[in-house]
């Protein structure tokens, strides 16, 4: 199993309860981790509380449709977005992709050819955001961090918890929310809030330049913490 699917979160919204199962079925055994909604409104709002790195949206969904779905997520977030139609045709895929859509799959499909898109879009997207800031570089790839040149080491756990952060910044994530992203079984997991806070210490004490005027990692009391790191020009 890869990095790409141990870390990774796939967000499925379909209504049709067989198709659901089968592609949350599928892309569980390929080793990602999956959240799932019904409806639109609910995939929304299942977005907008996990941050999710990859959505799979049906087009013809109760409350509010795929395609409003698709525009709202793509007003936030540059991740990934493939979505499944039934219709024989092109004028759903022509919208979807016009407004933001990564790619799209045809009812019936294979769910192995499911599977290999969704890798294919992770990696694709990976490869092109390394991630850049003053005095710090990112490499979700490789694994690997650099600062002002020189090549920083950092546990596996550590650099998730970094990636994390990194990936959405200024926005505040909670405790629960890093043990969610940096762990690949976060419900095999009791991790105290202060193991969260140790994590960050250490992390603070190799790319902060002063850990107790952080540049990079910002804590937010009550809620969690925040990457402030300036983007690179």
């Amino acid at each position: 199993m890869s990095w790409y699917t141990r870390h990774m979160k796939i967000l499925v919204i379909e209504d049709e309860a067989s198709i659901r199962e089968f592609e949350v079925t599928y892309l569980r055994d390929a080793g990602y981790s999956v959240i799932e909604a019904a409806d639109g409104q609910a995939g929304l709002e299942l977005f907008e509380a996990h941050q999710p790195d990859l959505a799979i949206i049906d087009i013809n969904l109760p409350h509010l449709n795929g395609l409003d779905v698709c525009q709202a997520i793509r007003a936030t977030s540059t991740m990934p977005i493939l979505i499944v139609t039934a219709r024989g045709s092109d004028e759903d895929e022509v919208k979807g992709l016009a407004i933001g859509a990564d790619d799209y799959i045809k009812k019936p499909f294979n769910p192995h050819v499911l599977v290999a898109r969704v890798e294919a879009l992770l990696r694709r997207h990976d490869k092109a955001r390394q991630l850049h800031f003053k005095g710090l570089i990112i490499d979700p790839e490789t694994m690997s961090v650099t600062q002002h040149g020189q090549s920083v080491t950092l546990t596996t756990t550590r650099f998730n918890l970094l990636l994390a952060l990194a990936s959405h910044p200024r926005a505040v994530l909670s405790r629960a929310q890093l043990v969610d992203r940096i762990y690949s079984d976060p419900t095999g997991h009791f991790v105290y809030d202060r193991t969260i806070d140790a994590h960050i210490k250490a992390l603070r004490q190799v790319i902060e330049a002063d850990p107790k005027n952080p540049r990079f990692i910002e804590t937010v009391i009550g809620s969690g913490y925040r990457f402030i790191g300036e983007p690179e020009q």
